[in-house]
């Protein structure tokens, strides 16, 4: 799908969160009614297609999409979160980043054995955390039956981390 209003609206902040990185800034989407609204239903639409039955969004971005879309599909939505901010039993999976490791948890009621679930967030990098995601859902014996992004860093080949794993990009910078 053409998203070139959505792509003009992400804007480009240097040396965040450290110097050399580009970081994508998509609060202008959320900020543009019509835009955000656009990216929200190409996403439930995403998870219809994959026939969903819950959403999981990943934390902080991931939670504005994945609830929107979840409410959108009127589907159930279960947050992943940074170690130590659910307040019930969790589980927690860890992945790597370029300087050390880190952590996602998920309440172990979150899902229940066979769901189908599409793993929402805001931006697919190297594919850490989206993989994470994956694990943690799967652990809970529920299928992970597609994962959605608003954007795709393409050079950063993300893709390849969720294997063969169904996923959709709205925007891609290459």
């Amino acid at each position: 799908m053409e998203h070139s209003l959505t792509q003009s609206l992400i804007r480009d902040i240097p040396d965040f969160p450290k110097p050399g990185i580009v970081f994508k800034d998509i609060t202008p989407v959320l900020a543009h009614p019509d835009a955000f609204r656009r990216v929200v239903g190409d996403m439930a639409s995403y998870a219809r297609e994959v026939q969903a039955e819950a959403v999981a969004g990943i934390e902080s971005r991931g939670f504005i999409f994945g609830a929107a879309v979840a409410l959108e599909c009127k589907l159930p939505f279960v947050p992943i979160r940074k170690p130590g901010k659910l307040p019930y039993k969790t589980i927690r999976e860890e992945y790597e980043l370029e300087y050390g490791v880190n952590a996602i948890e998920m309440h172990t009621d979150a899902l229940k054995a066979g769901q189908r679930v599409v793993v929402v967030d805001d931006l697919l990098a190297t594919g850490g955390t989206a993989a994470a995601a994956i694990r943690l859902v799967r652990r809970l014996g529920a299928d992970v039956v597609g994962a959605v992004f608003v954007v795709e860093l393409g050079f950063l080949r993300g893709r390849a981390a969720l294997k063969d794993m169904p996923v959709r990009c709205l925007v891609r910078f290459d």
